[in-house]
């Protein structure tokens, strides 16, 4: 997978292998993954000292895995369900587009 569109601190890592990284796990198993403390996590591989959790939502467009949205938090357990869903609801949305 090839990082891509982002806001943020430039990231040390921009090509990243199916099945590495918390992006690389949501590219396989085609599932949300919600990091709530990075610190507990065996395959994460920090963008940033100050990262300290994460949600990642793959995006679906004809049943195929094109993408995801990622977002990182300075703080632990900041991610509620809501924010899942919501993210979720852009992903859907995002698939939509004709661009794609």
């Amino acid at each position: 997978m090839k990082l891509a569109q982002f806001s943020g601190k430039l990231a040390e890592h921009t090509i990243i292998p199916f099945g590495k990284r918390i992006y690389g796990q949501v590219a396989l198993s085609n599932q949300n993954f919600v990091i709530q403390d990075v610190s507990e996590q065996d395959n994460y591989i920090s963008c940033g000292f100050d990262v300290k959790s994460e949600i990642v939502v793959p995006i679906f467009k004809k049943g195929i895995n094109i993408g995801q949205i990622d977002v990182d938090s300075h703080q632990r357990s900041p991610f509620t369900k809501k924010d899942e869903e919501l993210l979720e609801y852009v992903c859907e949305k995002v698939a939509q587009l004709e661009i794609l």
